[in-house]
């Protein structure tokens, strides 16, 4: 970013710096749901600052992470591998108003679907606050404590939910609903 004339710092504390420096860009590398927070709390100040999100390619899809990225106000998001062009590109836009992004999380943005069709049957509500608690990292015991439902009752249920949407294991649905974009509603 030097290279087009911009200054670029590190700071230790991106809000402080941003509540000292009002209108700088802050290039953000999402890693984990920490910096998902941070990165809201960030695009909660005002005036509200420009962040470019930089999303790494992880076990969860770059679209879902980078739309997730949007709802929480970045302005633009690229890839964290992205060229250095790209980058630039990103700060230019945002710095001129304007948003860069991957044309599939263009498609989620305004169509909720990435433009495709939704195909297969759709989970209730409580299906999918159920993969969200797993895919947090809770055991079938515990999901099956918070719901009211013994553990066999619960692992019965899954094992039936996971039949109905074409998968066979907890990280297939997971990654299903990762995909299906179920967990951005």
């Amino acid at each position: 970013m030097s290279s087009l004339g911009h200054l670029v710092e590190e700071p230790a504390n991106a809000e402080a710096w941003l509540r000292e420096r009002p209108g700088g860009v802050v290039l953000m590398t999402l890693r984990s749901a920490e910096d998902l927070d941070r990165l809201t709390a960030l695009c909660r100040l005002r005036p509200r600052p420009l962040v470019v999100a930089l999303p790494s390619a992880g076990d969860a899809s770059l679209d879902v992470r980078a739309m997730r990225a949007m709802r929480a106000g970045a302005r633009s998001v690229v890839a964290r591998e992205a060229t250095v062009p790209t980058l630039q590109r990103a700060v230019s836009a945002a710095l001129d108003g304007e948003a860069v992004m991957p044309g599939e999380v263009a498609d989620l943005l305004v169509t909720g679907r990435g433009g495709r069709a939704p195909r297969g049957p759709v989970p209730s509500a409580e299906q999918i606050a159920w993969l969200r608690r797993l895919s947090d990292g809770w055991t079938v015991s515990r999901l099956a404590s918070d719901t009211g439902y013994s553990e066999r009752a619960m692992y019965r249920l899954l094992r039936a939910f996971y039949q109905r949407i074409g998968v066979n294991t907890r990280l297939e649905a997971i990654m299903l609903a990762h995909d299906k974009g179920w967990f951005e509603n």
